[in-house]
């Protein structure tokens, strides 16, 4: 059966982000994620934790300057002092919270540095694989969708896969957003059972509209039935835009929130 953690980000809008906890413990999630935890105190977030019982599943490695456009400075040649400091913060607030994944975004190379951000991009994951290893936490990458970001450096699954094996740690594995890759090159189901070793996390939203399953074009009765199947274990960041309160669309996840009664998925 899979597991759903919800992605405060996005969900719960409708609170103040540290009454987000609850509010996501009282609709039935177990585990949450979340963008970036930086800008709040990280004894409290785990504190919130612990109160609503909730495991913290992924957060994000720091990404230069968000409120500016900035996406991620994985793939910047001429800031790799800043990504570094970036691995030391993560870890800290990764261990204070029992975290035991981090997602390293890429991020949008600037044009000046376009015939470096490779090699770039590389050599910074081998630095974080090494450091994250040493305290415990998994280091993935995550191919995003050019529509919603566009000159995203990292944008599909083989080039995801490439880099995986570039870098060559046993540390580093392919977060796969099911929203960003139905858009940007489609046979979910066979990319996800293929490459089901390297792939950790997932997260979801539907498409068009990045809005809650069953709004839009993929067939997540299906997606879910096949990733039972296949043997995920892994967890699925509810990582979407509610068309209205959260609450009043979380209808589609109800059966995954109760326990399961056969080995079979009914669904939306």
């Amino acid at each position: 059966m899979p597991k759903f953690c919800a992605n405060l980000t996005l969900l719960f809008n409708e609170y103040a982000f540290i009454e987000r906890f609850a509010a996501a413990a009282k609709a039935g999630f177990k585990g949450v994620e979340y963008l970036f935890p930086y800008e709040h105190d990280k004894n409290k977030l785990a504190e919130e934790l612990k109160k609503h019982h909730l495991t913290q599943v992924l957060h994000n490695l720091p990404a230069g300057d968000w409120a500016k456009g900035e996406r991620g400075i994985a793939c910047h040649p001429d800031r790799v002092g800043e990504f570094q400091d970036g691995v030391g913060q993560a870890i800290e607030y990764a261990s204070a919270l029992n975290c035991k994944q981090l997602n390293c975004l890429a991020g949008i190379c600037p044009p000046s540095a376009a015939d470096r951000q490779r090699a770039a991009f590389v050599s910074n994951l081998k630095f974080a694989a090494m450091k994250l290893k040493e305290a415990g936490i998994k280091l993935l990458i995550e191919p995003i969708n050019t529509r919603d970001i566009p000159g995203f450096y990292l944008t599909g699954s083989r080039q995801a896969l490439e880099i995986i094996k570039e870098v060559g740690s046993d540390n580093l594995f392919l977060q796969y957003d099911i929203y960003h890759m139905q858009i940007m090159e489609g046979d979910l189901a066979r990319t996800i059972e293929s490459n089901l070793a390297l792939i950790p996390h997932m997260q979801l939203a539907d498409n068009p509209g990045r809005n809650e399953p069953g709004t839009g074009e993929i067939n997540y009765a299906f997606l879910f039935e096949h990733i039972h199947r296949i043997g995920y274990t892994g967890w699925i960041g509810c990582e979407y835009k509610p068309k209205k309160r959260t609450e009043e669309g979380l209808s589609w996840i109800q059966p995954y929130l109760a326990p399961a009664s056969s080995g079979s998925l009914d669904m939306l």
